[in-house]
């Protein structure tokens, strides 16, 4: 792990029956150049905890290793159901402005890595950052760590699109090309 000293969750997201996640597409100036869903897991982290004189996020926030710890996070929170709203987004800038886009479509999926895959596809074809833009889809710091350690799928190849009417359809199959041709890398494990 990256965390210097760990870190602490809240203990509702560890003893619910059920986590779903709401997350939005969007890129992020700050550092953790998505922000999907393993980087809305960071809002389940402590910043402080009564009794120890540490800003978790800070460490968080200032570290190279920032995507990882992004990733990190998933390791140790479930999530039953992400649904991502893509009506919307930006491919630059972000989290609370920059280029918008509007895809126009509501995805969602119980693995945390395909669904952040899928954005990353969708920022594409819309065209975002060079930190997204470039390289394969599976070889993104935060997708790669989090296939890793088992959070989710390990390459592009084991994510299936359904769409589910005709207008999903057509994004599907744009979807499908994009991460056809930039997703395909395996990750070891």
């Amino acid at each position: 792990m990256h965390w210097r000293r760990g870190f602490f969750l809240a203990k509702d997201i560890t003893r619910a029956d059920r986590v779903v996640q709401i997350c939005c597409l969007k890129t992020h100036r700050f550092g953790g150049n998505i922000t999907m869903s393993l980087k809305n897991m960071v809002g389940a982290v402590a910043k402080r905890v009564p009794g120890l004189d540490y800003d978790f996020m800070n460490e968080l926030h200032s570290s190279p290793y920032q995507r990882l710890m992004i990733a990190e996070i998933n390791k140790f929170c479930r999530t039953d159901l992400v649904v991502m709203d893509a009506t919307e987004g930006f491919s630059s800038g972000g989290p609370d402005r920059g280029k918008l886009i509007k895809p126009g479509i509501i995805l969602a999926s119980r693995d945390r890595v395909a669904i952040d895959a899928v954005g990353i596809a969708l920022l594409r074809i819309y065209g975002t950052v060079p930190a997204v833009m470039n390289g394969k889809i599976f070889e993104q710091e935060q997708i790669a760590r989090a296939a890793e350690l088992g959070v989710g799928v390990a390459s592009a190849d084991r994510i299936r699109l359904v769409p589910l009417d005709e207008k999903g359809r057509s994004a599907t199959e744009q979807i499908q090309h994009q991460l056809d041709h930039d997703g395909a890398t395996a990750v070891p494990g």
